[in-house]
Order: structure tokens, then sequence, then C-alpha cells
């Protein structure tokens, strides 16, 4: 089974970004999968500072990579495909998330300094951003920081670039927001489907 790991960063139960979860989730195929998912609301990854910085430094220069602070450094490079749900807040996306992509940035294990620079080290295949906005900024927009961080952040850990499902003008008046999340949640179970057919060793040749 292909490992999928969903770091899913929507802070409420409600959320718009976890009804474009679910429906990637049911375009999935059973038994393709075996996913983990991260609730970042509840796990609370926090942001580093002087003394865990310091702790970190450490354990790589003496490579203890199986120490417990890199549970999720490991976790994330050992994913086959990596889902974040995220939705847009403040120009990007919650700072939960990256407080989470702090922790896993480490080298050695997502990522290693060579002399032609550095080179990811996770295996993941495929990435996705599932994010909602309540206004009309577009992928790929001067507006849109989430996807040229997430971008960035694959170059380095070796997930390459991220493929977005979104839903925007939920808050504007005079739209049809239950239409607009109704195509995007298509859209994300579509392509659910597509990459269990893709990755179904049944379905390969």
């Amino acid at each position: 089974m292909k490992k999928m790991l969903i770091i899913d960063a929507a802070m409420r139960q409600e959320s718009r970004t976890r009804t474009l979860l679910h429906a990637f989730l049911e375009g999935l195929q059973p038994d393709v999968f075996q996913i983990a998912h991260l609730k970042l609301d509840e796990l609370r990854p926090q942001p580093l500072n002087e003394v865990t910085l310091y702790l970190r430094t450490r354990l790589v220069n003496e490579k203890h990579y199986d120490d417990p602070m890199f549970t999720l450094a490991r976790q994330f490079s050992e994913a086959d495909v990596i889902v974040f749900a995220a939705p847009y807040w403040d120009m990007s996306f919650p700072a939960v998330l990256k407080a989470y992509i702090e922790n896993i940035c480490v080298e050695g294990i997502t990522f290693r300094t060579s002399e032609t620079g550095l080179q990811g080290l996770c295996r993941c295949e495929q990435a996705f951003l599932l994010t909602t906005r309540g206004g009309f900024t577009e992928t790929g927009s001067q507006d849109d920081q989430a996807l040229p961080y997430l971008n960035a952040i694959g170059r380095l850990t070796g997930y390459g670039d991220v493929k977005v499902i979104a839903a925007s003008c939920l808050d504007i008046a005079g739209m049809d927001h239950e239409g607009l999340l109704a195509d995007a949640c298509d859209q994300a179970r579509e392509a659910g489907e597509e990459l269990s057919c893709r990755m179904n060793p049944r379905t390969m040749v």
C-alpha cells in the first residue's frame, strides 16, 4: 500500500476546507493507501526557539535521527502522497502549518546538503493543496503566497510542485457559495479517483 500523509490545518469542525478534504478522500479507492491524518489544531506543533533549535542542531550533528524530536520529519519523508488541507488565511495559510513545516525540515531526514546544493530526501510522488478562500484571490496570483511557499518546500524536500484544488469567492455577497464549493469538491473527488488509478498496482502495466 502507498502511504498518504494528510496535513490538516483547518481550524474548525465545520471548515469548508475540511469539506473539500472529505470529497478528496471519497474519491480514493479502498486498499490503495495507508492514510495518516494529522489534525494540526490538535497536534499543535510549536515553532522552533533557542532551546529546541540547539537541541535539533546537536541531534543532527550526532546523527540521532531516531530521536522522538524527528518523528514528524521521518513520517513526512516516508509518505508517497502528501496532502495539505489549509484554508486561505492572511494571504497564505494558518501559522500552525508553518510551525509544522519548521519541524519537518530536518537535514539528513527530509533533505541534505551536497556539493551541488540542497537535495530532497522525501520519496513523495505527488503533493496536493486543498484550500478554500473567502475572496477573489486566484491560485498563482501575487496575493496567493501559500502556493509559492509550499512549492519552495517541495524543491527543498523533494516532493516537487503542488497540485492545487481551490474554491474561491465563498464569502462574496451574491455569489453561489454552495455551487462554488460543490464544483471544487467534484474536482477533489476526481483527483482522488485519478490518483488511486495511477497508484493502484493492479492498474499498472
